[in-house]
C-alpha cells in the first residue's frame, strides 16, 4: 500500500548535499512540483543554524523539490534575508530565508498550514528551545510534520497542544505496531523490472537527490520510473511509496523494504524502481543500507562520493572510504554490481569535479557524473548502458 503518515487530532485538511562553492556550474533543479487537482498545503520549515549544511537536510531537500507541500519560507536566522535557491547554490527559487516564525507570517501575509521541522540531527530528538518553538506554532492553529525519532504524538504536552487547537501532528518516522510489520518473505523475486538502489559512501551526501534527479529524467524519457523512499526526507516531499527504515525494528527492516517494493511495483508495474539510499554499508552508525541491499535485492548500484569530503560527515575522526572500498564491500555483501559513480561537489571547484570524474572512470571502469551540476542525459545514459532493454522501452515509447 502507498505510505500513510501517523496522525494525531481529528482536524479535517484542505531530500542533500550541503552548499556548494559558487563557481561550480549547476543546472536548474525544479523547486516544486504538485498536482494540480487539489489546493497545495502551504508550510513554513524550521531550519535554524543549519539551512544549506548537513543537519539541514530536510529543509535543503523540501525547497528543491516537493510535491505535498508549497514551501513559503525557511527560518533560519543566520541566513536571514537570503534566497535559499541562493544558499544551496541553485539560483533563486523565490523561498526566503526568515528570521523567526513572526517574520514568515508576516511575509506570508497569513498562517501557513504547516510548520515542518526541517533538521535531522543524529540525536534524533528537540532541544529545549526547538521543543518551545514547536509549541508555538502549534498555539497559532499550524498543523506540524516532525521526521525526527522523537514521536510528538507520545509526548503528553504535545498531544493536550494539538487537542486544545484542533491541528494535526505527522510522526512520520512513527512506523505500523510491531503486530502488522512484515517480515521477508522472498515475494522480492516476483519483481520483474530493474531494482537501482542509490547508495553512498556517507550519509547526508546526497543520495536522496540523485535518485529523484534521475527518476525525474527516466520518466521524461519515456521510462516508467518509481522512487521508493527509505527517509524521513523523502515522505515529506511526497514520496507515493516508502518507508523511514531507520525507524522500524531490525528483525522487520528486510522484511518492509521487500514490502514497500513490492507494493510499488503491483501499483504503477513500472519499467524500473529506484531505492533511495540511506547512511553507508561502512558506515559506522549507520547501518540501513545494510537493509535496503538484503530487502530490495538491487539489480544494479548507483555509488554517491564527495571527492571534497575527507572524514566522515558527523564523525570528524573518522576518515571517509574510497568509492573502490566501498564497491568492493557493496559487491561482496550482496549479489550486486555497482554500475555507476555520481560526485557531490561540496567544497570542489568546477574543473575539480571534472577532474575527479576522469579520474575515477579511469580507476573503477564505471561510468561518472554528477547528478545535480551535469546533465541528466548522462545519468540516464549510465542507466541504459547497464540495463539495454530500458532504452529500447525509451526508444519505443518515443517513437
Amino acid at each position: 500500500m502507498p505510505i500513510a503518515p501517523r496522525a494525531l487530532s481529528t482536524k479535517k485538511l484542505a531530500s542533500v548535499p550541503p552548499a556548494p562553492t559558487a563557481n561550480v556550474t549547476r543546472l536548474p533543479i525544479p523547486a516544486q512540483r504538485h498536482c494540480d487537482a487539489a489546493p497545495i498545503p502551504t508550510a513554513v520549515i524550521y531550519c535554524e543554524g543549519n539551512f544549506g549544511a548537513l543537519d539541514g537536510k530536510t529543509a535543503n531537500g523540501l525547497v528543491r523539490h516537493s510535491e505535498k507541500y508549497k514551501i513559503l519560507s525557511v527560518i533560519d536566522s543566520q541566513k536571514t534575508g537570503l534566497d535559499t535557491g541562493v544558499v544551496l547554490g541553485d539560483g533563486p527559487n523565490a523561498i526566503p530565508i526568515c528570521r523567526d516564525l513572526a517574520d514568515a507570517l508576516r511575509q506570508a501575509g497569513r498562517v501557513p498550514d504547516w510548520f515542518i521541522f526541517g533538521m535531522a540531527p543524529s540525536s534524533g530528538m528537540l532541544s529545549p528551545r526547538e521543543r518551545s518553538r514547536v509549541l508555538n506554532a502549534i498555539g497559532l492553529g499550524m498543523n506540524i510534520v516532525n521526521g525526527l525519532h522523537e514521536f510528538l504524538t507520545d509526548d503528553p504536552e504535545f498531544a493536550a497542544a494539538s487537542v486544545a487547537n484542533d491541528i494535526v501532528i505527522l510522526d512520520v518516522r512513527k512506523p505500523r505496531t510491531k503486530k502488522d510489520l512484515r517480515m521477508f518473505s522472498g515475494r522480492i523475486d516476483k519483481v520483474t523490472c530493474p531494482r537501482i538502489a542509490v547508495l553512498g559512501t556517507d550519509g547526508a551526501i546526497g543520495k536522496r537527490t540523485t535518485a529523484t534527479i534521475l527518476t525525474r529524467a527516466l520518466n521524461e524519457r519515456g521510462v516508467k520510473a518509481v522512487m521508493v523512499g527509505t527517509g524521513q526526507t523523502g515522505l515529506i516531499q511526497g514520496a507515493r511509496y516508502g518507508i523511514a527504515l531507520d525507524a522500524i525494528p531490525s528483525q522487520f527492516c528486510s522484511g518492509e523494504m521487500e514490502a514497500t517494493i513490492v507494493e510499488a511495483f503491483e501499483g504503477e508495474n513500472p519499467d524500473v524502481i529506484i531505492v533511495e539510499g540511506q547512511g553507508a554499508l561502512s558506515h559506522p552508525a549507520y547501518l540501513t543500507s545494510t537493509f535496503i541491499l538484503r530487502g530490495s535485492r538491487p539489480n544494479g548500484v548507483v555509488l554517491q562520493h564527495a571527492p571534497g569530503r575527507t572524514k566522515l560527515g558527523d564523525f570528524g575522526e573518522i576518515p571517509m572510504p574510497t568509492p573502490a572500498s566501498e564497491i568492493n564491500l557493496i559487491e561482496t555483501f550482496a549479489d550486486t554490481r555497482v554500475i555507476g559513480l555520481t560526485i557531490n561537489h561540496e567544497n570542489m571547484t568546477d574543473a575539480e569535479v571534472d577532474t575527479a570524474m576522469t579520474r575515477y572512470a579511469g580507476e573503477l571502469g564505471i561510468p561518472v557524473t554528477d547528478a545535480v551540476t551535469r546533465s541528466p542525459d548522462r545519468l540516464v545514459e549510465m542507466i541504459f548502458s547497464a540495463f539495454p532493454e530500458l532504452q529500447s522501452r525509451a526508444t519505443t515509447l518515443l517513437q
